[in-house]
């Protein structure tokens, strides 16, 4: 699967991006939180989560009904909210940009593990207790479905273009950034918001917990939602940017995924990153930053070895996002690359970063995107 410039000679470009993380509402907070390493793990309260952990990387002082208002809100799930807010934060950027157009040309993909797990559980736990098997608040039934959140974002904000789901775990920021560049090569939006969301829940915990089979890990579980503003531009036209209102963060080089199978990730992920960069001519001293997804599984090893084969001798920034804001699931891949975005500079315009996922399901992927300086 590969998302490399599209056959129309038109070149992906970031635009524009916001975050609701562990470190706070909106992309300032993100940046000030990389900036300073700071740490997000808190103790969490057992009784009102129920979760088999105590500690989490929450979203600080979190409320669906406080960020968003009350109409419309009263049955919002968590991950919903996540969504909806990160791309009100989007579309109302403060940095004195044009606002970005909605309606029609503007779509929307969203990349997802299963939307919100304790959604799904909680409504087919109704539905066990009831008198009945169909007495259940049909108000909650939306949020029960894999592509409410994505639904949710489109009847907010009036984003009438395509809107798309892509479930794929901690690769699914990278899956969803493949879709949306289909969707703008083929000229079925002008532009896209693109992002993933990831809720901490009871449910998504015990999930968690029982998948881990007991296995100790030193990750712990967090969440969020981050949202780009994916563009394009014509190559055949001069370098200047004067076809953006907004100017360009960072172009989006590749983006390729492979399968790996009986645990064989460094093999996979090393093929799929030396394949991404010989494609795109891309040495590796070229390289300013790798950002590996760094899963506290047993495949953490495999995938730093694997990008230690690729990067022997790189003189490489290595951004470790998971070590602040712990497993994020979906939403990981798109954390990667913004930290990589707050954390450019002058001194790196021009230059590759490489952000990596590892997904214990089957599946690595790799995605290259040249900075064009410090982020705003």
């Amino acid at each position: 699967m590969t998302a490399t410039r599209p056959a129309n000679g038109r070149r992906l470009v970031i635009t524009r991006w916001s975050a609701i993380s562990p470190f706070g509402l909106g992309r300032k907070a993100f940046q000030e939180g990389m900036r300073t390493g700071r740490k997000t793990v808190t103790a969490i309260d057992g009784e009102q989560w129920s979760a088999p952990e105590r500690r989490a990387c929450l979203v600080p002082d979190f409320s669906v009904r406080e960020l968003l208002g009350k109409k419309g809100t009263r049955d919002m799930d968590r991950v919903t909210g996540l969504a909806v807010g990160a791309t009100a934060q989007l579309l109302g950027d403060d940095s004195g940009g044009p606002s970005i157009p909605t309606g029609e040309g503007t779509g929307l993909v969203l990349g997802t593990t299963t939307g919100s797990a304790e959604s799904m559980m909680g409504y087919t736990r109704t539905s066990m207790r009831k008198p009945k098997p169909y007495l259940v608040d049909p108000a909650l039934m939306p949020y029960a479905v894999m592509n409410c959140a994505a639904g949710q974002c489109a009847i907010w904000h009036g984003l009438k273009g395509p809107n798309a789901t892509i479930a794929g775990g901690p690769s699914a920021g990278l899956l969803a950034l493949v879709y949306a560049r289909r969707l703008l090569a083929s000229g079925r939006a002008e532009r896209i918001l693109w992002g993933a969301a990831e809720e901490f829940s009871a449910a998504r915990s015990w999930i968690e917990h029982h998948r881990r089979g007991g296995e100790a890990v030193d990750s712990v579980l967090g969440e969020g939602s981050t949202m780009f503003l994916l563009e394009s531009k014509n190559d055949a036209d001069a370098e200047s940017d004067y076809e953006f209102e907004r100017q360009p963060l960072a172009d989006v080089i590749d983006v390729r995924s492979r399968t790996h199978s009986r645990g064989a990730v460094r093999g996979a992920l090393a093929r799929c990153v030396s394949d991404v960069l010989e494609r795109n001519g891309v040495h590796p001293g070229e390289v300013w930053a790798i950002a590996p997804s760094g899963m506290q599984t047993q495949y953490a090893d495999q995938e730093s070895d694997a990008l230690h084969d690729c990067f022997p001798r790189a003189d490489a920034r290595w951004i470790q996002v998971t070590d602040l804001l712990g497993d994020t699931g979906a939403a990981g891949a798109t954390f990667q690359i913004a930290a990589t975005l707050s954390l450019a500079g002058p001194e790196t315009a021009g230059r590759v970063a490489v952000i990596t996922s590892v997904d214990r399901d089957g599946t690595v992927a790799c995605s290259l995107i040249r900075t064009r300086g410090e982020a705003r």
